[in-house]
């Protein structure tokens, strides 16, 4: 038996094909293989096409069915990862109405705070753990209020990965986690907020039925089989937003456990069983993938949005498209503190640990005569690791305890001086697994399916690729660091 995972991501979509039995990933594929664009007509907005994410996704699922390295027939469930927090309308022929405004788009503040004071602050972090930010709930009140004859149209709402169920299934379902990260929840009263349907003036049937996570939320029909090379009936069941996915790929799914994330955007994700907020939403606490009703699990969320798109846009603009492998090996020749150069990589929209400001990227004490490429590579980096930084004392203040730190062998975190950088800033040690989100969500939609019977033995043959200690002789350069980097930072 073979478990397909799909990993909806800002950049490409990726797929993974799992044997069940021996947890091994077959085939992995990504299309595009260059990076999907961010449609950002104004500053600030950013959206993608939910038909190009789905164009994509049959793409890559077709890429991998190519490879020959399994038979499709053999597929018996498929999970889904998808980019958390943004926006699908579809009206009442599961016709999508407009773009999707996407996770890292702005333009929704000012929604959020109006219903934080509509509904009242205290109320409003004790009911929905956050306030309305700029998430999907707040994006569809600009919707409603700057394109009126649009909203009319509205049969439901979607997260992305509820749009891509919804292409695969015809039906059309959500759960108790993406309404959390939508803040759609209430968690005193476990039901669909009437506080934030009456705030922003939604009717409650713009929600689409609630599934459990770990549940069938729709069979693959004969068209998107034909199309896909796939056989039809197979159960799409499982789908959780990327960063609740990416902890669960690393079996992090009890109170104490911790995952990291540097893709597009930087994330360390710790599971607790008390419902527990920070008072100004600088860090933010959703329904983890195996929250119940009578199970208490939230995941408390740090985001910084700008990580590795810092990186990215660095490849391009300043390093001439050098591989990543050579911009690293440039960041290791220069020293811990990067001679006195800092960066700052808050340029992809608003920061929710910066209070939802918009503050720009920015570097600090640039010398023409002393640093050359190596330095811009490494205070990059640094600088990822030192807003990471700054929100993990924030998850500390909710009495979370962070110790060891388990992230994929991926992404950021294959570069020496980022994933070193990270462990002596933090103090923590960084325990790295070959998987990833796409291979995550193949294995629990096993458990969704009944292939597996709990996630024990979903995960009892995962092995840790690398394990990174704090080291003695660095930890005191990259506390000065950190401190420095802390001093300079201006958020008013």
């Amino acid at each position: 038996m073979l478990l397909l995972g799909i990993d909806l991501g800002t950049s490409s979509i990726k797929v993974s094909v799992v044997d069940a039995a021996t947890q091994n990933c077959i085939c992995s594929t990504q299309y595009p293989d260059s990076e999907a664009p961010i449609i950002s007509s104004r500053p600030g907005w950013a959206e993608q096409s939910p038909e190009t994410w789905w164009q994509f996704t049959q793409e890559a699922i077709l890429k991998a069915n190519n490879s020959k390295k399994y038979d499709p027939a053999d597929i018996v469930s498929i999970g889904i990862s998808y980019q958390m927090h943004g926006l699908v309308c579809v009206d009442k022929d599961k016709q999508v109405l407009r773009n999707s405004i996407i996770w890292c788009d702005s333009r929704a503040v000012p929604f959020g705070k109006t219903a934080m004071q509509t509904i009242g602050e205290e109320k409003c972090l004790s009911h929905l753990l956050n306030s309305p930010g700029n998430f999907t709930a707040s994006k569809l009140a600009w919707v409603k209020k700057n394109e009126p004859e649009l909203f009319e149209k509205i049969d439901k709402i979607m997260l992305p990965g509820d749009f891509l169920a919804m292409k695969l299934t015809g039906e059309i379902s959500t759960s108790i986690s993406s309404l959390s990260e939508g803040i759609f929840w209430d968690f005193k009263k476990g039901e669909i907020s009437k506080d934030v349907l009456n705030a922003f003036g939604f009717d409650e049937s713009i929600i689409p039925v609630i599934k459990d996570v770990f549940s069938v939320h729709g069979q693959v029909t004969s068209e998107a089989a034909a199309v896909l090379g796939l056989k039809s009936g197979i159960p799409v069941s499982y789908k959780a937003g990327d960063q609740p996915n990416n902890a669960l790929s690393l079996n992090v799914l009890e109170p104490g456990e911790v995952a990291a994330t540097a893709g597009t955007s930087g994330v360390v994700y710790g599971v607790t069983d008390k419902v527990s907020y920070d008072p100004q939403s600088r860090v933010n606490s959703f329904a983890h993938v195996n929250h119940t009703r009578k199970d208490t699990r939230i995941g408390i969320l740090l985001c910084i949005n700008g990580t590795g798109i810092l990186n990215s846009w660095l490849k391009k603009n300043f390093f001439n498209n050098l591989s990543y492998e050579e911009i690293n090996r440039k960041a290791a020749e220069v020293p811990v503190g990067s001679d006195d150069l800092l960066v700052y990589p808050f340029g992809n929209g608003a920061e929710r640990v910066l209070q939802n400001k918009d503050i720009g990227a920015s570097l600090k004490g640039l010398q023409f005569n002393r640093h050359h490429q190596g330095h811009i590579a490494r205070a990059a980096q640094e600088g990822i690791v030192c807003s990471l930084n700054y929100g993990m004392e924030l998850m500390k203040e909710m009495g979370l305890t962070l110790k060891t730190i388990r992230a994929g062998y991926a992404n950021m975190f294959l570069s020496e001086v980022f994933s070193s950088s990270f462990a002596n800033v933090s103090g923590c040690v960084v325990e790295l697994y070959n998987t990833d989100g796409s291979v995550g969500a193949a294995r629990a939609g096993g458990v969704g399916a009944g292939v597996y019977k709990d996630f024990k033995e979903a995960f009892n043959k995962m092995e840790i690729v690398k394990r990174i200690e704090p080291n003695s002789q660095s930890v005191e350069n990259s506390k000065e660091l950190y401190n420095n980097w802390k001093s300079g930072l201006n958020i008013n």
